[in-house]
């Protein structure tokens, strides 16, 4: 190859905006001007010949983005990777391109035909020649920059692309002499942005503002110290010139209409190779297995987007699609991602969706040692709601305790390996836990068509938000499943807050109770306290409860209860004396309903039975909710997200407030059983003993929906 800087560009003999493949050429539709557009091209041809040999391929007819030669191929020494475009529109490009390359004596690469990746426009060297800048996101896919290390022997920096405006990297990245570079950090992702700033000197990064941007400034030609662009602000000249830089404008507005500038008009076909310099790929590859009713219940969808829009690349290696209605079908897919950690990230949330590495790739998952009580190491596995499994001696082991932001614990025992979900404070020096995601995988039921249809499942909650004019028909269904669980001895949770109090559930409440549907009750110091100030004075917060209406010295009424239990003891002892004669914790200690008060800063008094030590409390909400069928969390914010994190899947949520922000806070926990009922919790309550009360038959003859004879 010649020493001498060289180009190739392709006149506009035939440019025009033909059709939409950007959001540049989105009314642009014919509205270029072919004589304006020759000026322009010929002005910029003039410039960069006075500096650099051009050579020019033949423009064909019919393809009227040949005059953008950056997307011919990526050039280093005497090797190309030629472009595989990802419109069709495009494609008939590439035969012309491969000609031109060939009969100069490059040898040519030709990348899969499925495997998207447009040259130069998504691939630039560092101009120091140290390493390769690749992009990907819509032109150009992640799995091409691994054909690049390997055929161009070096490094590749993958960035991913997030503006749709910026569909190129040249578009909003231009590397310079001096180890500069002029580009838009917006258009990247956080992890691109990380990898640039960790590469190039604050000092040599120029950044560009949004109206430099949109004027394709980082689309520019840089020969030696000389930048060439469309446009550029004051203080981007400014900046460039401080830099050491001479800016050269030129106008080229007829091809902003396609999209492209200076940079998009020009291939640098001389670009020398460092011999020292050799290829280093920093992609990571994995393997994952997908089964279940794959397509009807969107979960290949699910998986495949979560690497997207992750960051990440996917091929479908093997996909087996189930035959008859009741079949599973199984995937295999390899996942490709930008680094190790973004990786790890892809690969957790695709463990979460139910993931799994094949079992033959690993044996063990890997375990790094607690060397401080209470601090896991760095890269521990959180663990989900989900039950969850890990490879020990080859075989898969299931973790004992589930529950969500825990991390496993792995150990030997004459019986054989145990695991174990702990908080964090929990572990103790010496502890072998889970590190990374490998040799992890989560359990999810697969469910057959008629059961995700099937009222007797508890899927008509699909893990929703139902709004005021569903409330009836899911307080019909809900009470149903009371009433299933109570015959079958299962066990209810009821996390309630004082609204239940204020809103006038509190009778209601007291008595499902009562009547044997609740078999715990946790809270706060308020619940109990306005519970038992409404049971010995009316009242609720000073308000008198049947007429709605402050009461003279009500706001005392609370202080005056608290005080009269700590004068017996204990709440339990408050209702022997006769001091409580109804309400809720009336009825829990009447029906030996144990219950969890966990105290906070705010609380007064607080009552004798108000746990004030946060982490103990934690631990008996933690043992009442053991074996759980259902939870009903009734307006109580913190107290129901806590309680959700400690809950496993497969276990029946109900959260119920006026406030749709609580109710989508736990529905976004991800369980296929759970559902929000965004309405007034003293209604639903009212409700709920109403539809109660008309369940006269057994469930197992009178189920939502049907009709018995």
């Amino acid at each position: 190859m010649s020493s001498v800087l060289r180009f190739l560009m392709c006149a506009p003999e035939h440019y025009d905006v033909d059709y939409v493949i950007n959001p540049w050429m989105e009314g642009n539709i014919h509205k270029s001007s072919q004589q304006m557009a020759q000026e322009q091209w010929q002005g910029l041809y003039t410039i960069i010949s006075k500096r650099a040999e051009v050579a020019l391929v033949k423009p064909e007819k019919g393809w009227p983005d040949m005059v953008f030669t950056a997307n011919a191929g990526l050039v280093l020494g005497d090797t190309v990777v030629l472009s595989r475009f990802f419109h069709k529109e495009r494609q008939g490009e590439e035969p012309y391109f491969q000609a031109w390359f060939e009969s100069q004596g490059y040898t040519v690469y030709t990348l899969p035909q499925d495997l998207p990746f447009e040259g130069a426009g998504d691939a630039l060297l560092d101009r120091e020649g140290r390493w390769l800048w690749a992009g990907y996101g819509f032109r150009s896919e992640l799995d091409s920059h691994a054909y690049l290390a390997k055929w161009l022997d070096i490094e590749v920096l993958s960035l991913r692309l997030m503006d749709e405006r910026f569909y190129h990297l040249d578009t909003c990245f231009c590397p310079l002499s001096g180890g500069y570079l002029l580009y838009y950090p917006p258009a990247f992702d956080a992890y691109s942005n990380r990898l640039i700033e960790l590469r190039v000197p604050a000092e040599k990064r120029i950044a560009v503002a949004e109206p430099d941007a949109v004027n394709f400034a980082c689309n520019a030609v840089n020969i030696h110290q000389t930048v060439i662009l469309n446009q550029a602000s004051d203080d981007l000249q400014k900046a460039l010139n401080q830099a050491g830089f001479e800016v050269i404008e030129t106008p080229l507005t007829e091809f902003l209409k396609a999209g492209g500038a200076s940079k998009c008009l020009t291939l640098r076909v001389t670009e020398p190779v460092q011999v020292d310099i050799h290829a280093q790929a920093s992609l990571e590859t994995r393997l994952i297995r997908l089964e279940g009713h794959l397509l009807d219940s969107g979960l290949i969808n699910r998986a495949l987007d979560v690497i997207v829009e992750g960051g990440g690349s996917f091929q479908v290696v093997n996909f087996h699609l189930g035959e008859q209605r009741q079949s599973t079908s199984q995937a295999e897919v390899r996942v490709t991602a930008p680094s190790r950690d973004v990786m790890e990230e892809l690969m957790a949330q695709l463990i979460d969706l139910g993931a799994i590495a094949p079992p033959q790739e690993l044996c063990d998952n890997s375990l790094e040692t607690v060397i401080q009580d209470g601090v896991a190491p760095d890269d521990f596995y959180v663990t989900t709601i989900y039950p969850t499994e890990v490879r020990v001696n080859c075989a898969w082991v299931r973790v004992q305790g589930q529950r969500m932001d825990g991390a496993i614990v792995v150990k030997q025992t004459p019986e054989g390996p145990v695991a174990e979900c702990r908080l964090l404070r929990d572990l103790l020096k010496g502890d072998r836990v889970v590190v990374g995601v490998e040799g992890i995988r989560t359990v999810r039921k697969t469910e057959s068509r008629e059961q995700r249809g099937s009222s007797q499942e508890f899927s008509f909650m699909g893990a929703g938000v139902s709004s005021e004019r569903r409330v009836e028909l899911v307080v019909e269904q809900i009470a149903w499943e009371l009433r299933r669980i109570r015959d079958q001895g299962g066990k209810v949770v009821v996390v309630a807050g004082p609204v239940v109090i204020h809103t006038g559930g509190g009778e209601h409440l007291a008595k499902l109770i009562r009547e044997g549907y609740v078999q715990a009750l946790l809270g706060g110091n308020a619940i109990a306290v306005h519970d038992m100030e409404q049971a010995m004075m009316g009242t609720s917060l000073g308000v008198d409860m049947k007429r709605g209406v402050s009461v003279r010295g009500g706001h005392r009424h609370h202080l005056k209860v608290i005080n009269l239990v700590r004068r017996a003891g204990s709440i339990a002892a408050a209702v022997e004396k006769g001091w409580v004669s109804q309400g809720i914790m009336y009825e829990c200690v009447k029906n030996n309903v144990p219950f969890a008060l966990a105290g906070s800063i705010r609380d007064d008094g607080p009552l004798p039975d108000t746990e004030m030590d946060l982490i103990k409390c934690q631990r008996e909400y933690s043992r009442l909710i053991q074996g759980a069928d259902m939870i009903l969390m009734l307006s109580s914010m913190l107290h129901s997200i806590g309680v959700g994190n400690m809950t496993p899947a497969g276990v029946k949520l109900v959260c119920v407030d006026i406030n749709p922000a609580v109710v989508t806070k736990l529905a976004d926990r991800g369980s296929v059983e759970s559902v929000g009922v965004v309405t007034d919790v003293g209604l639903f309550l009212s409700l709920m003993v109403q539809q109660l009360n008309k369940l006269n038959r057994p469930y197992q003859q009178a189920r939502p929906g049907q009709l018995v004879s």
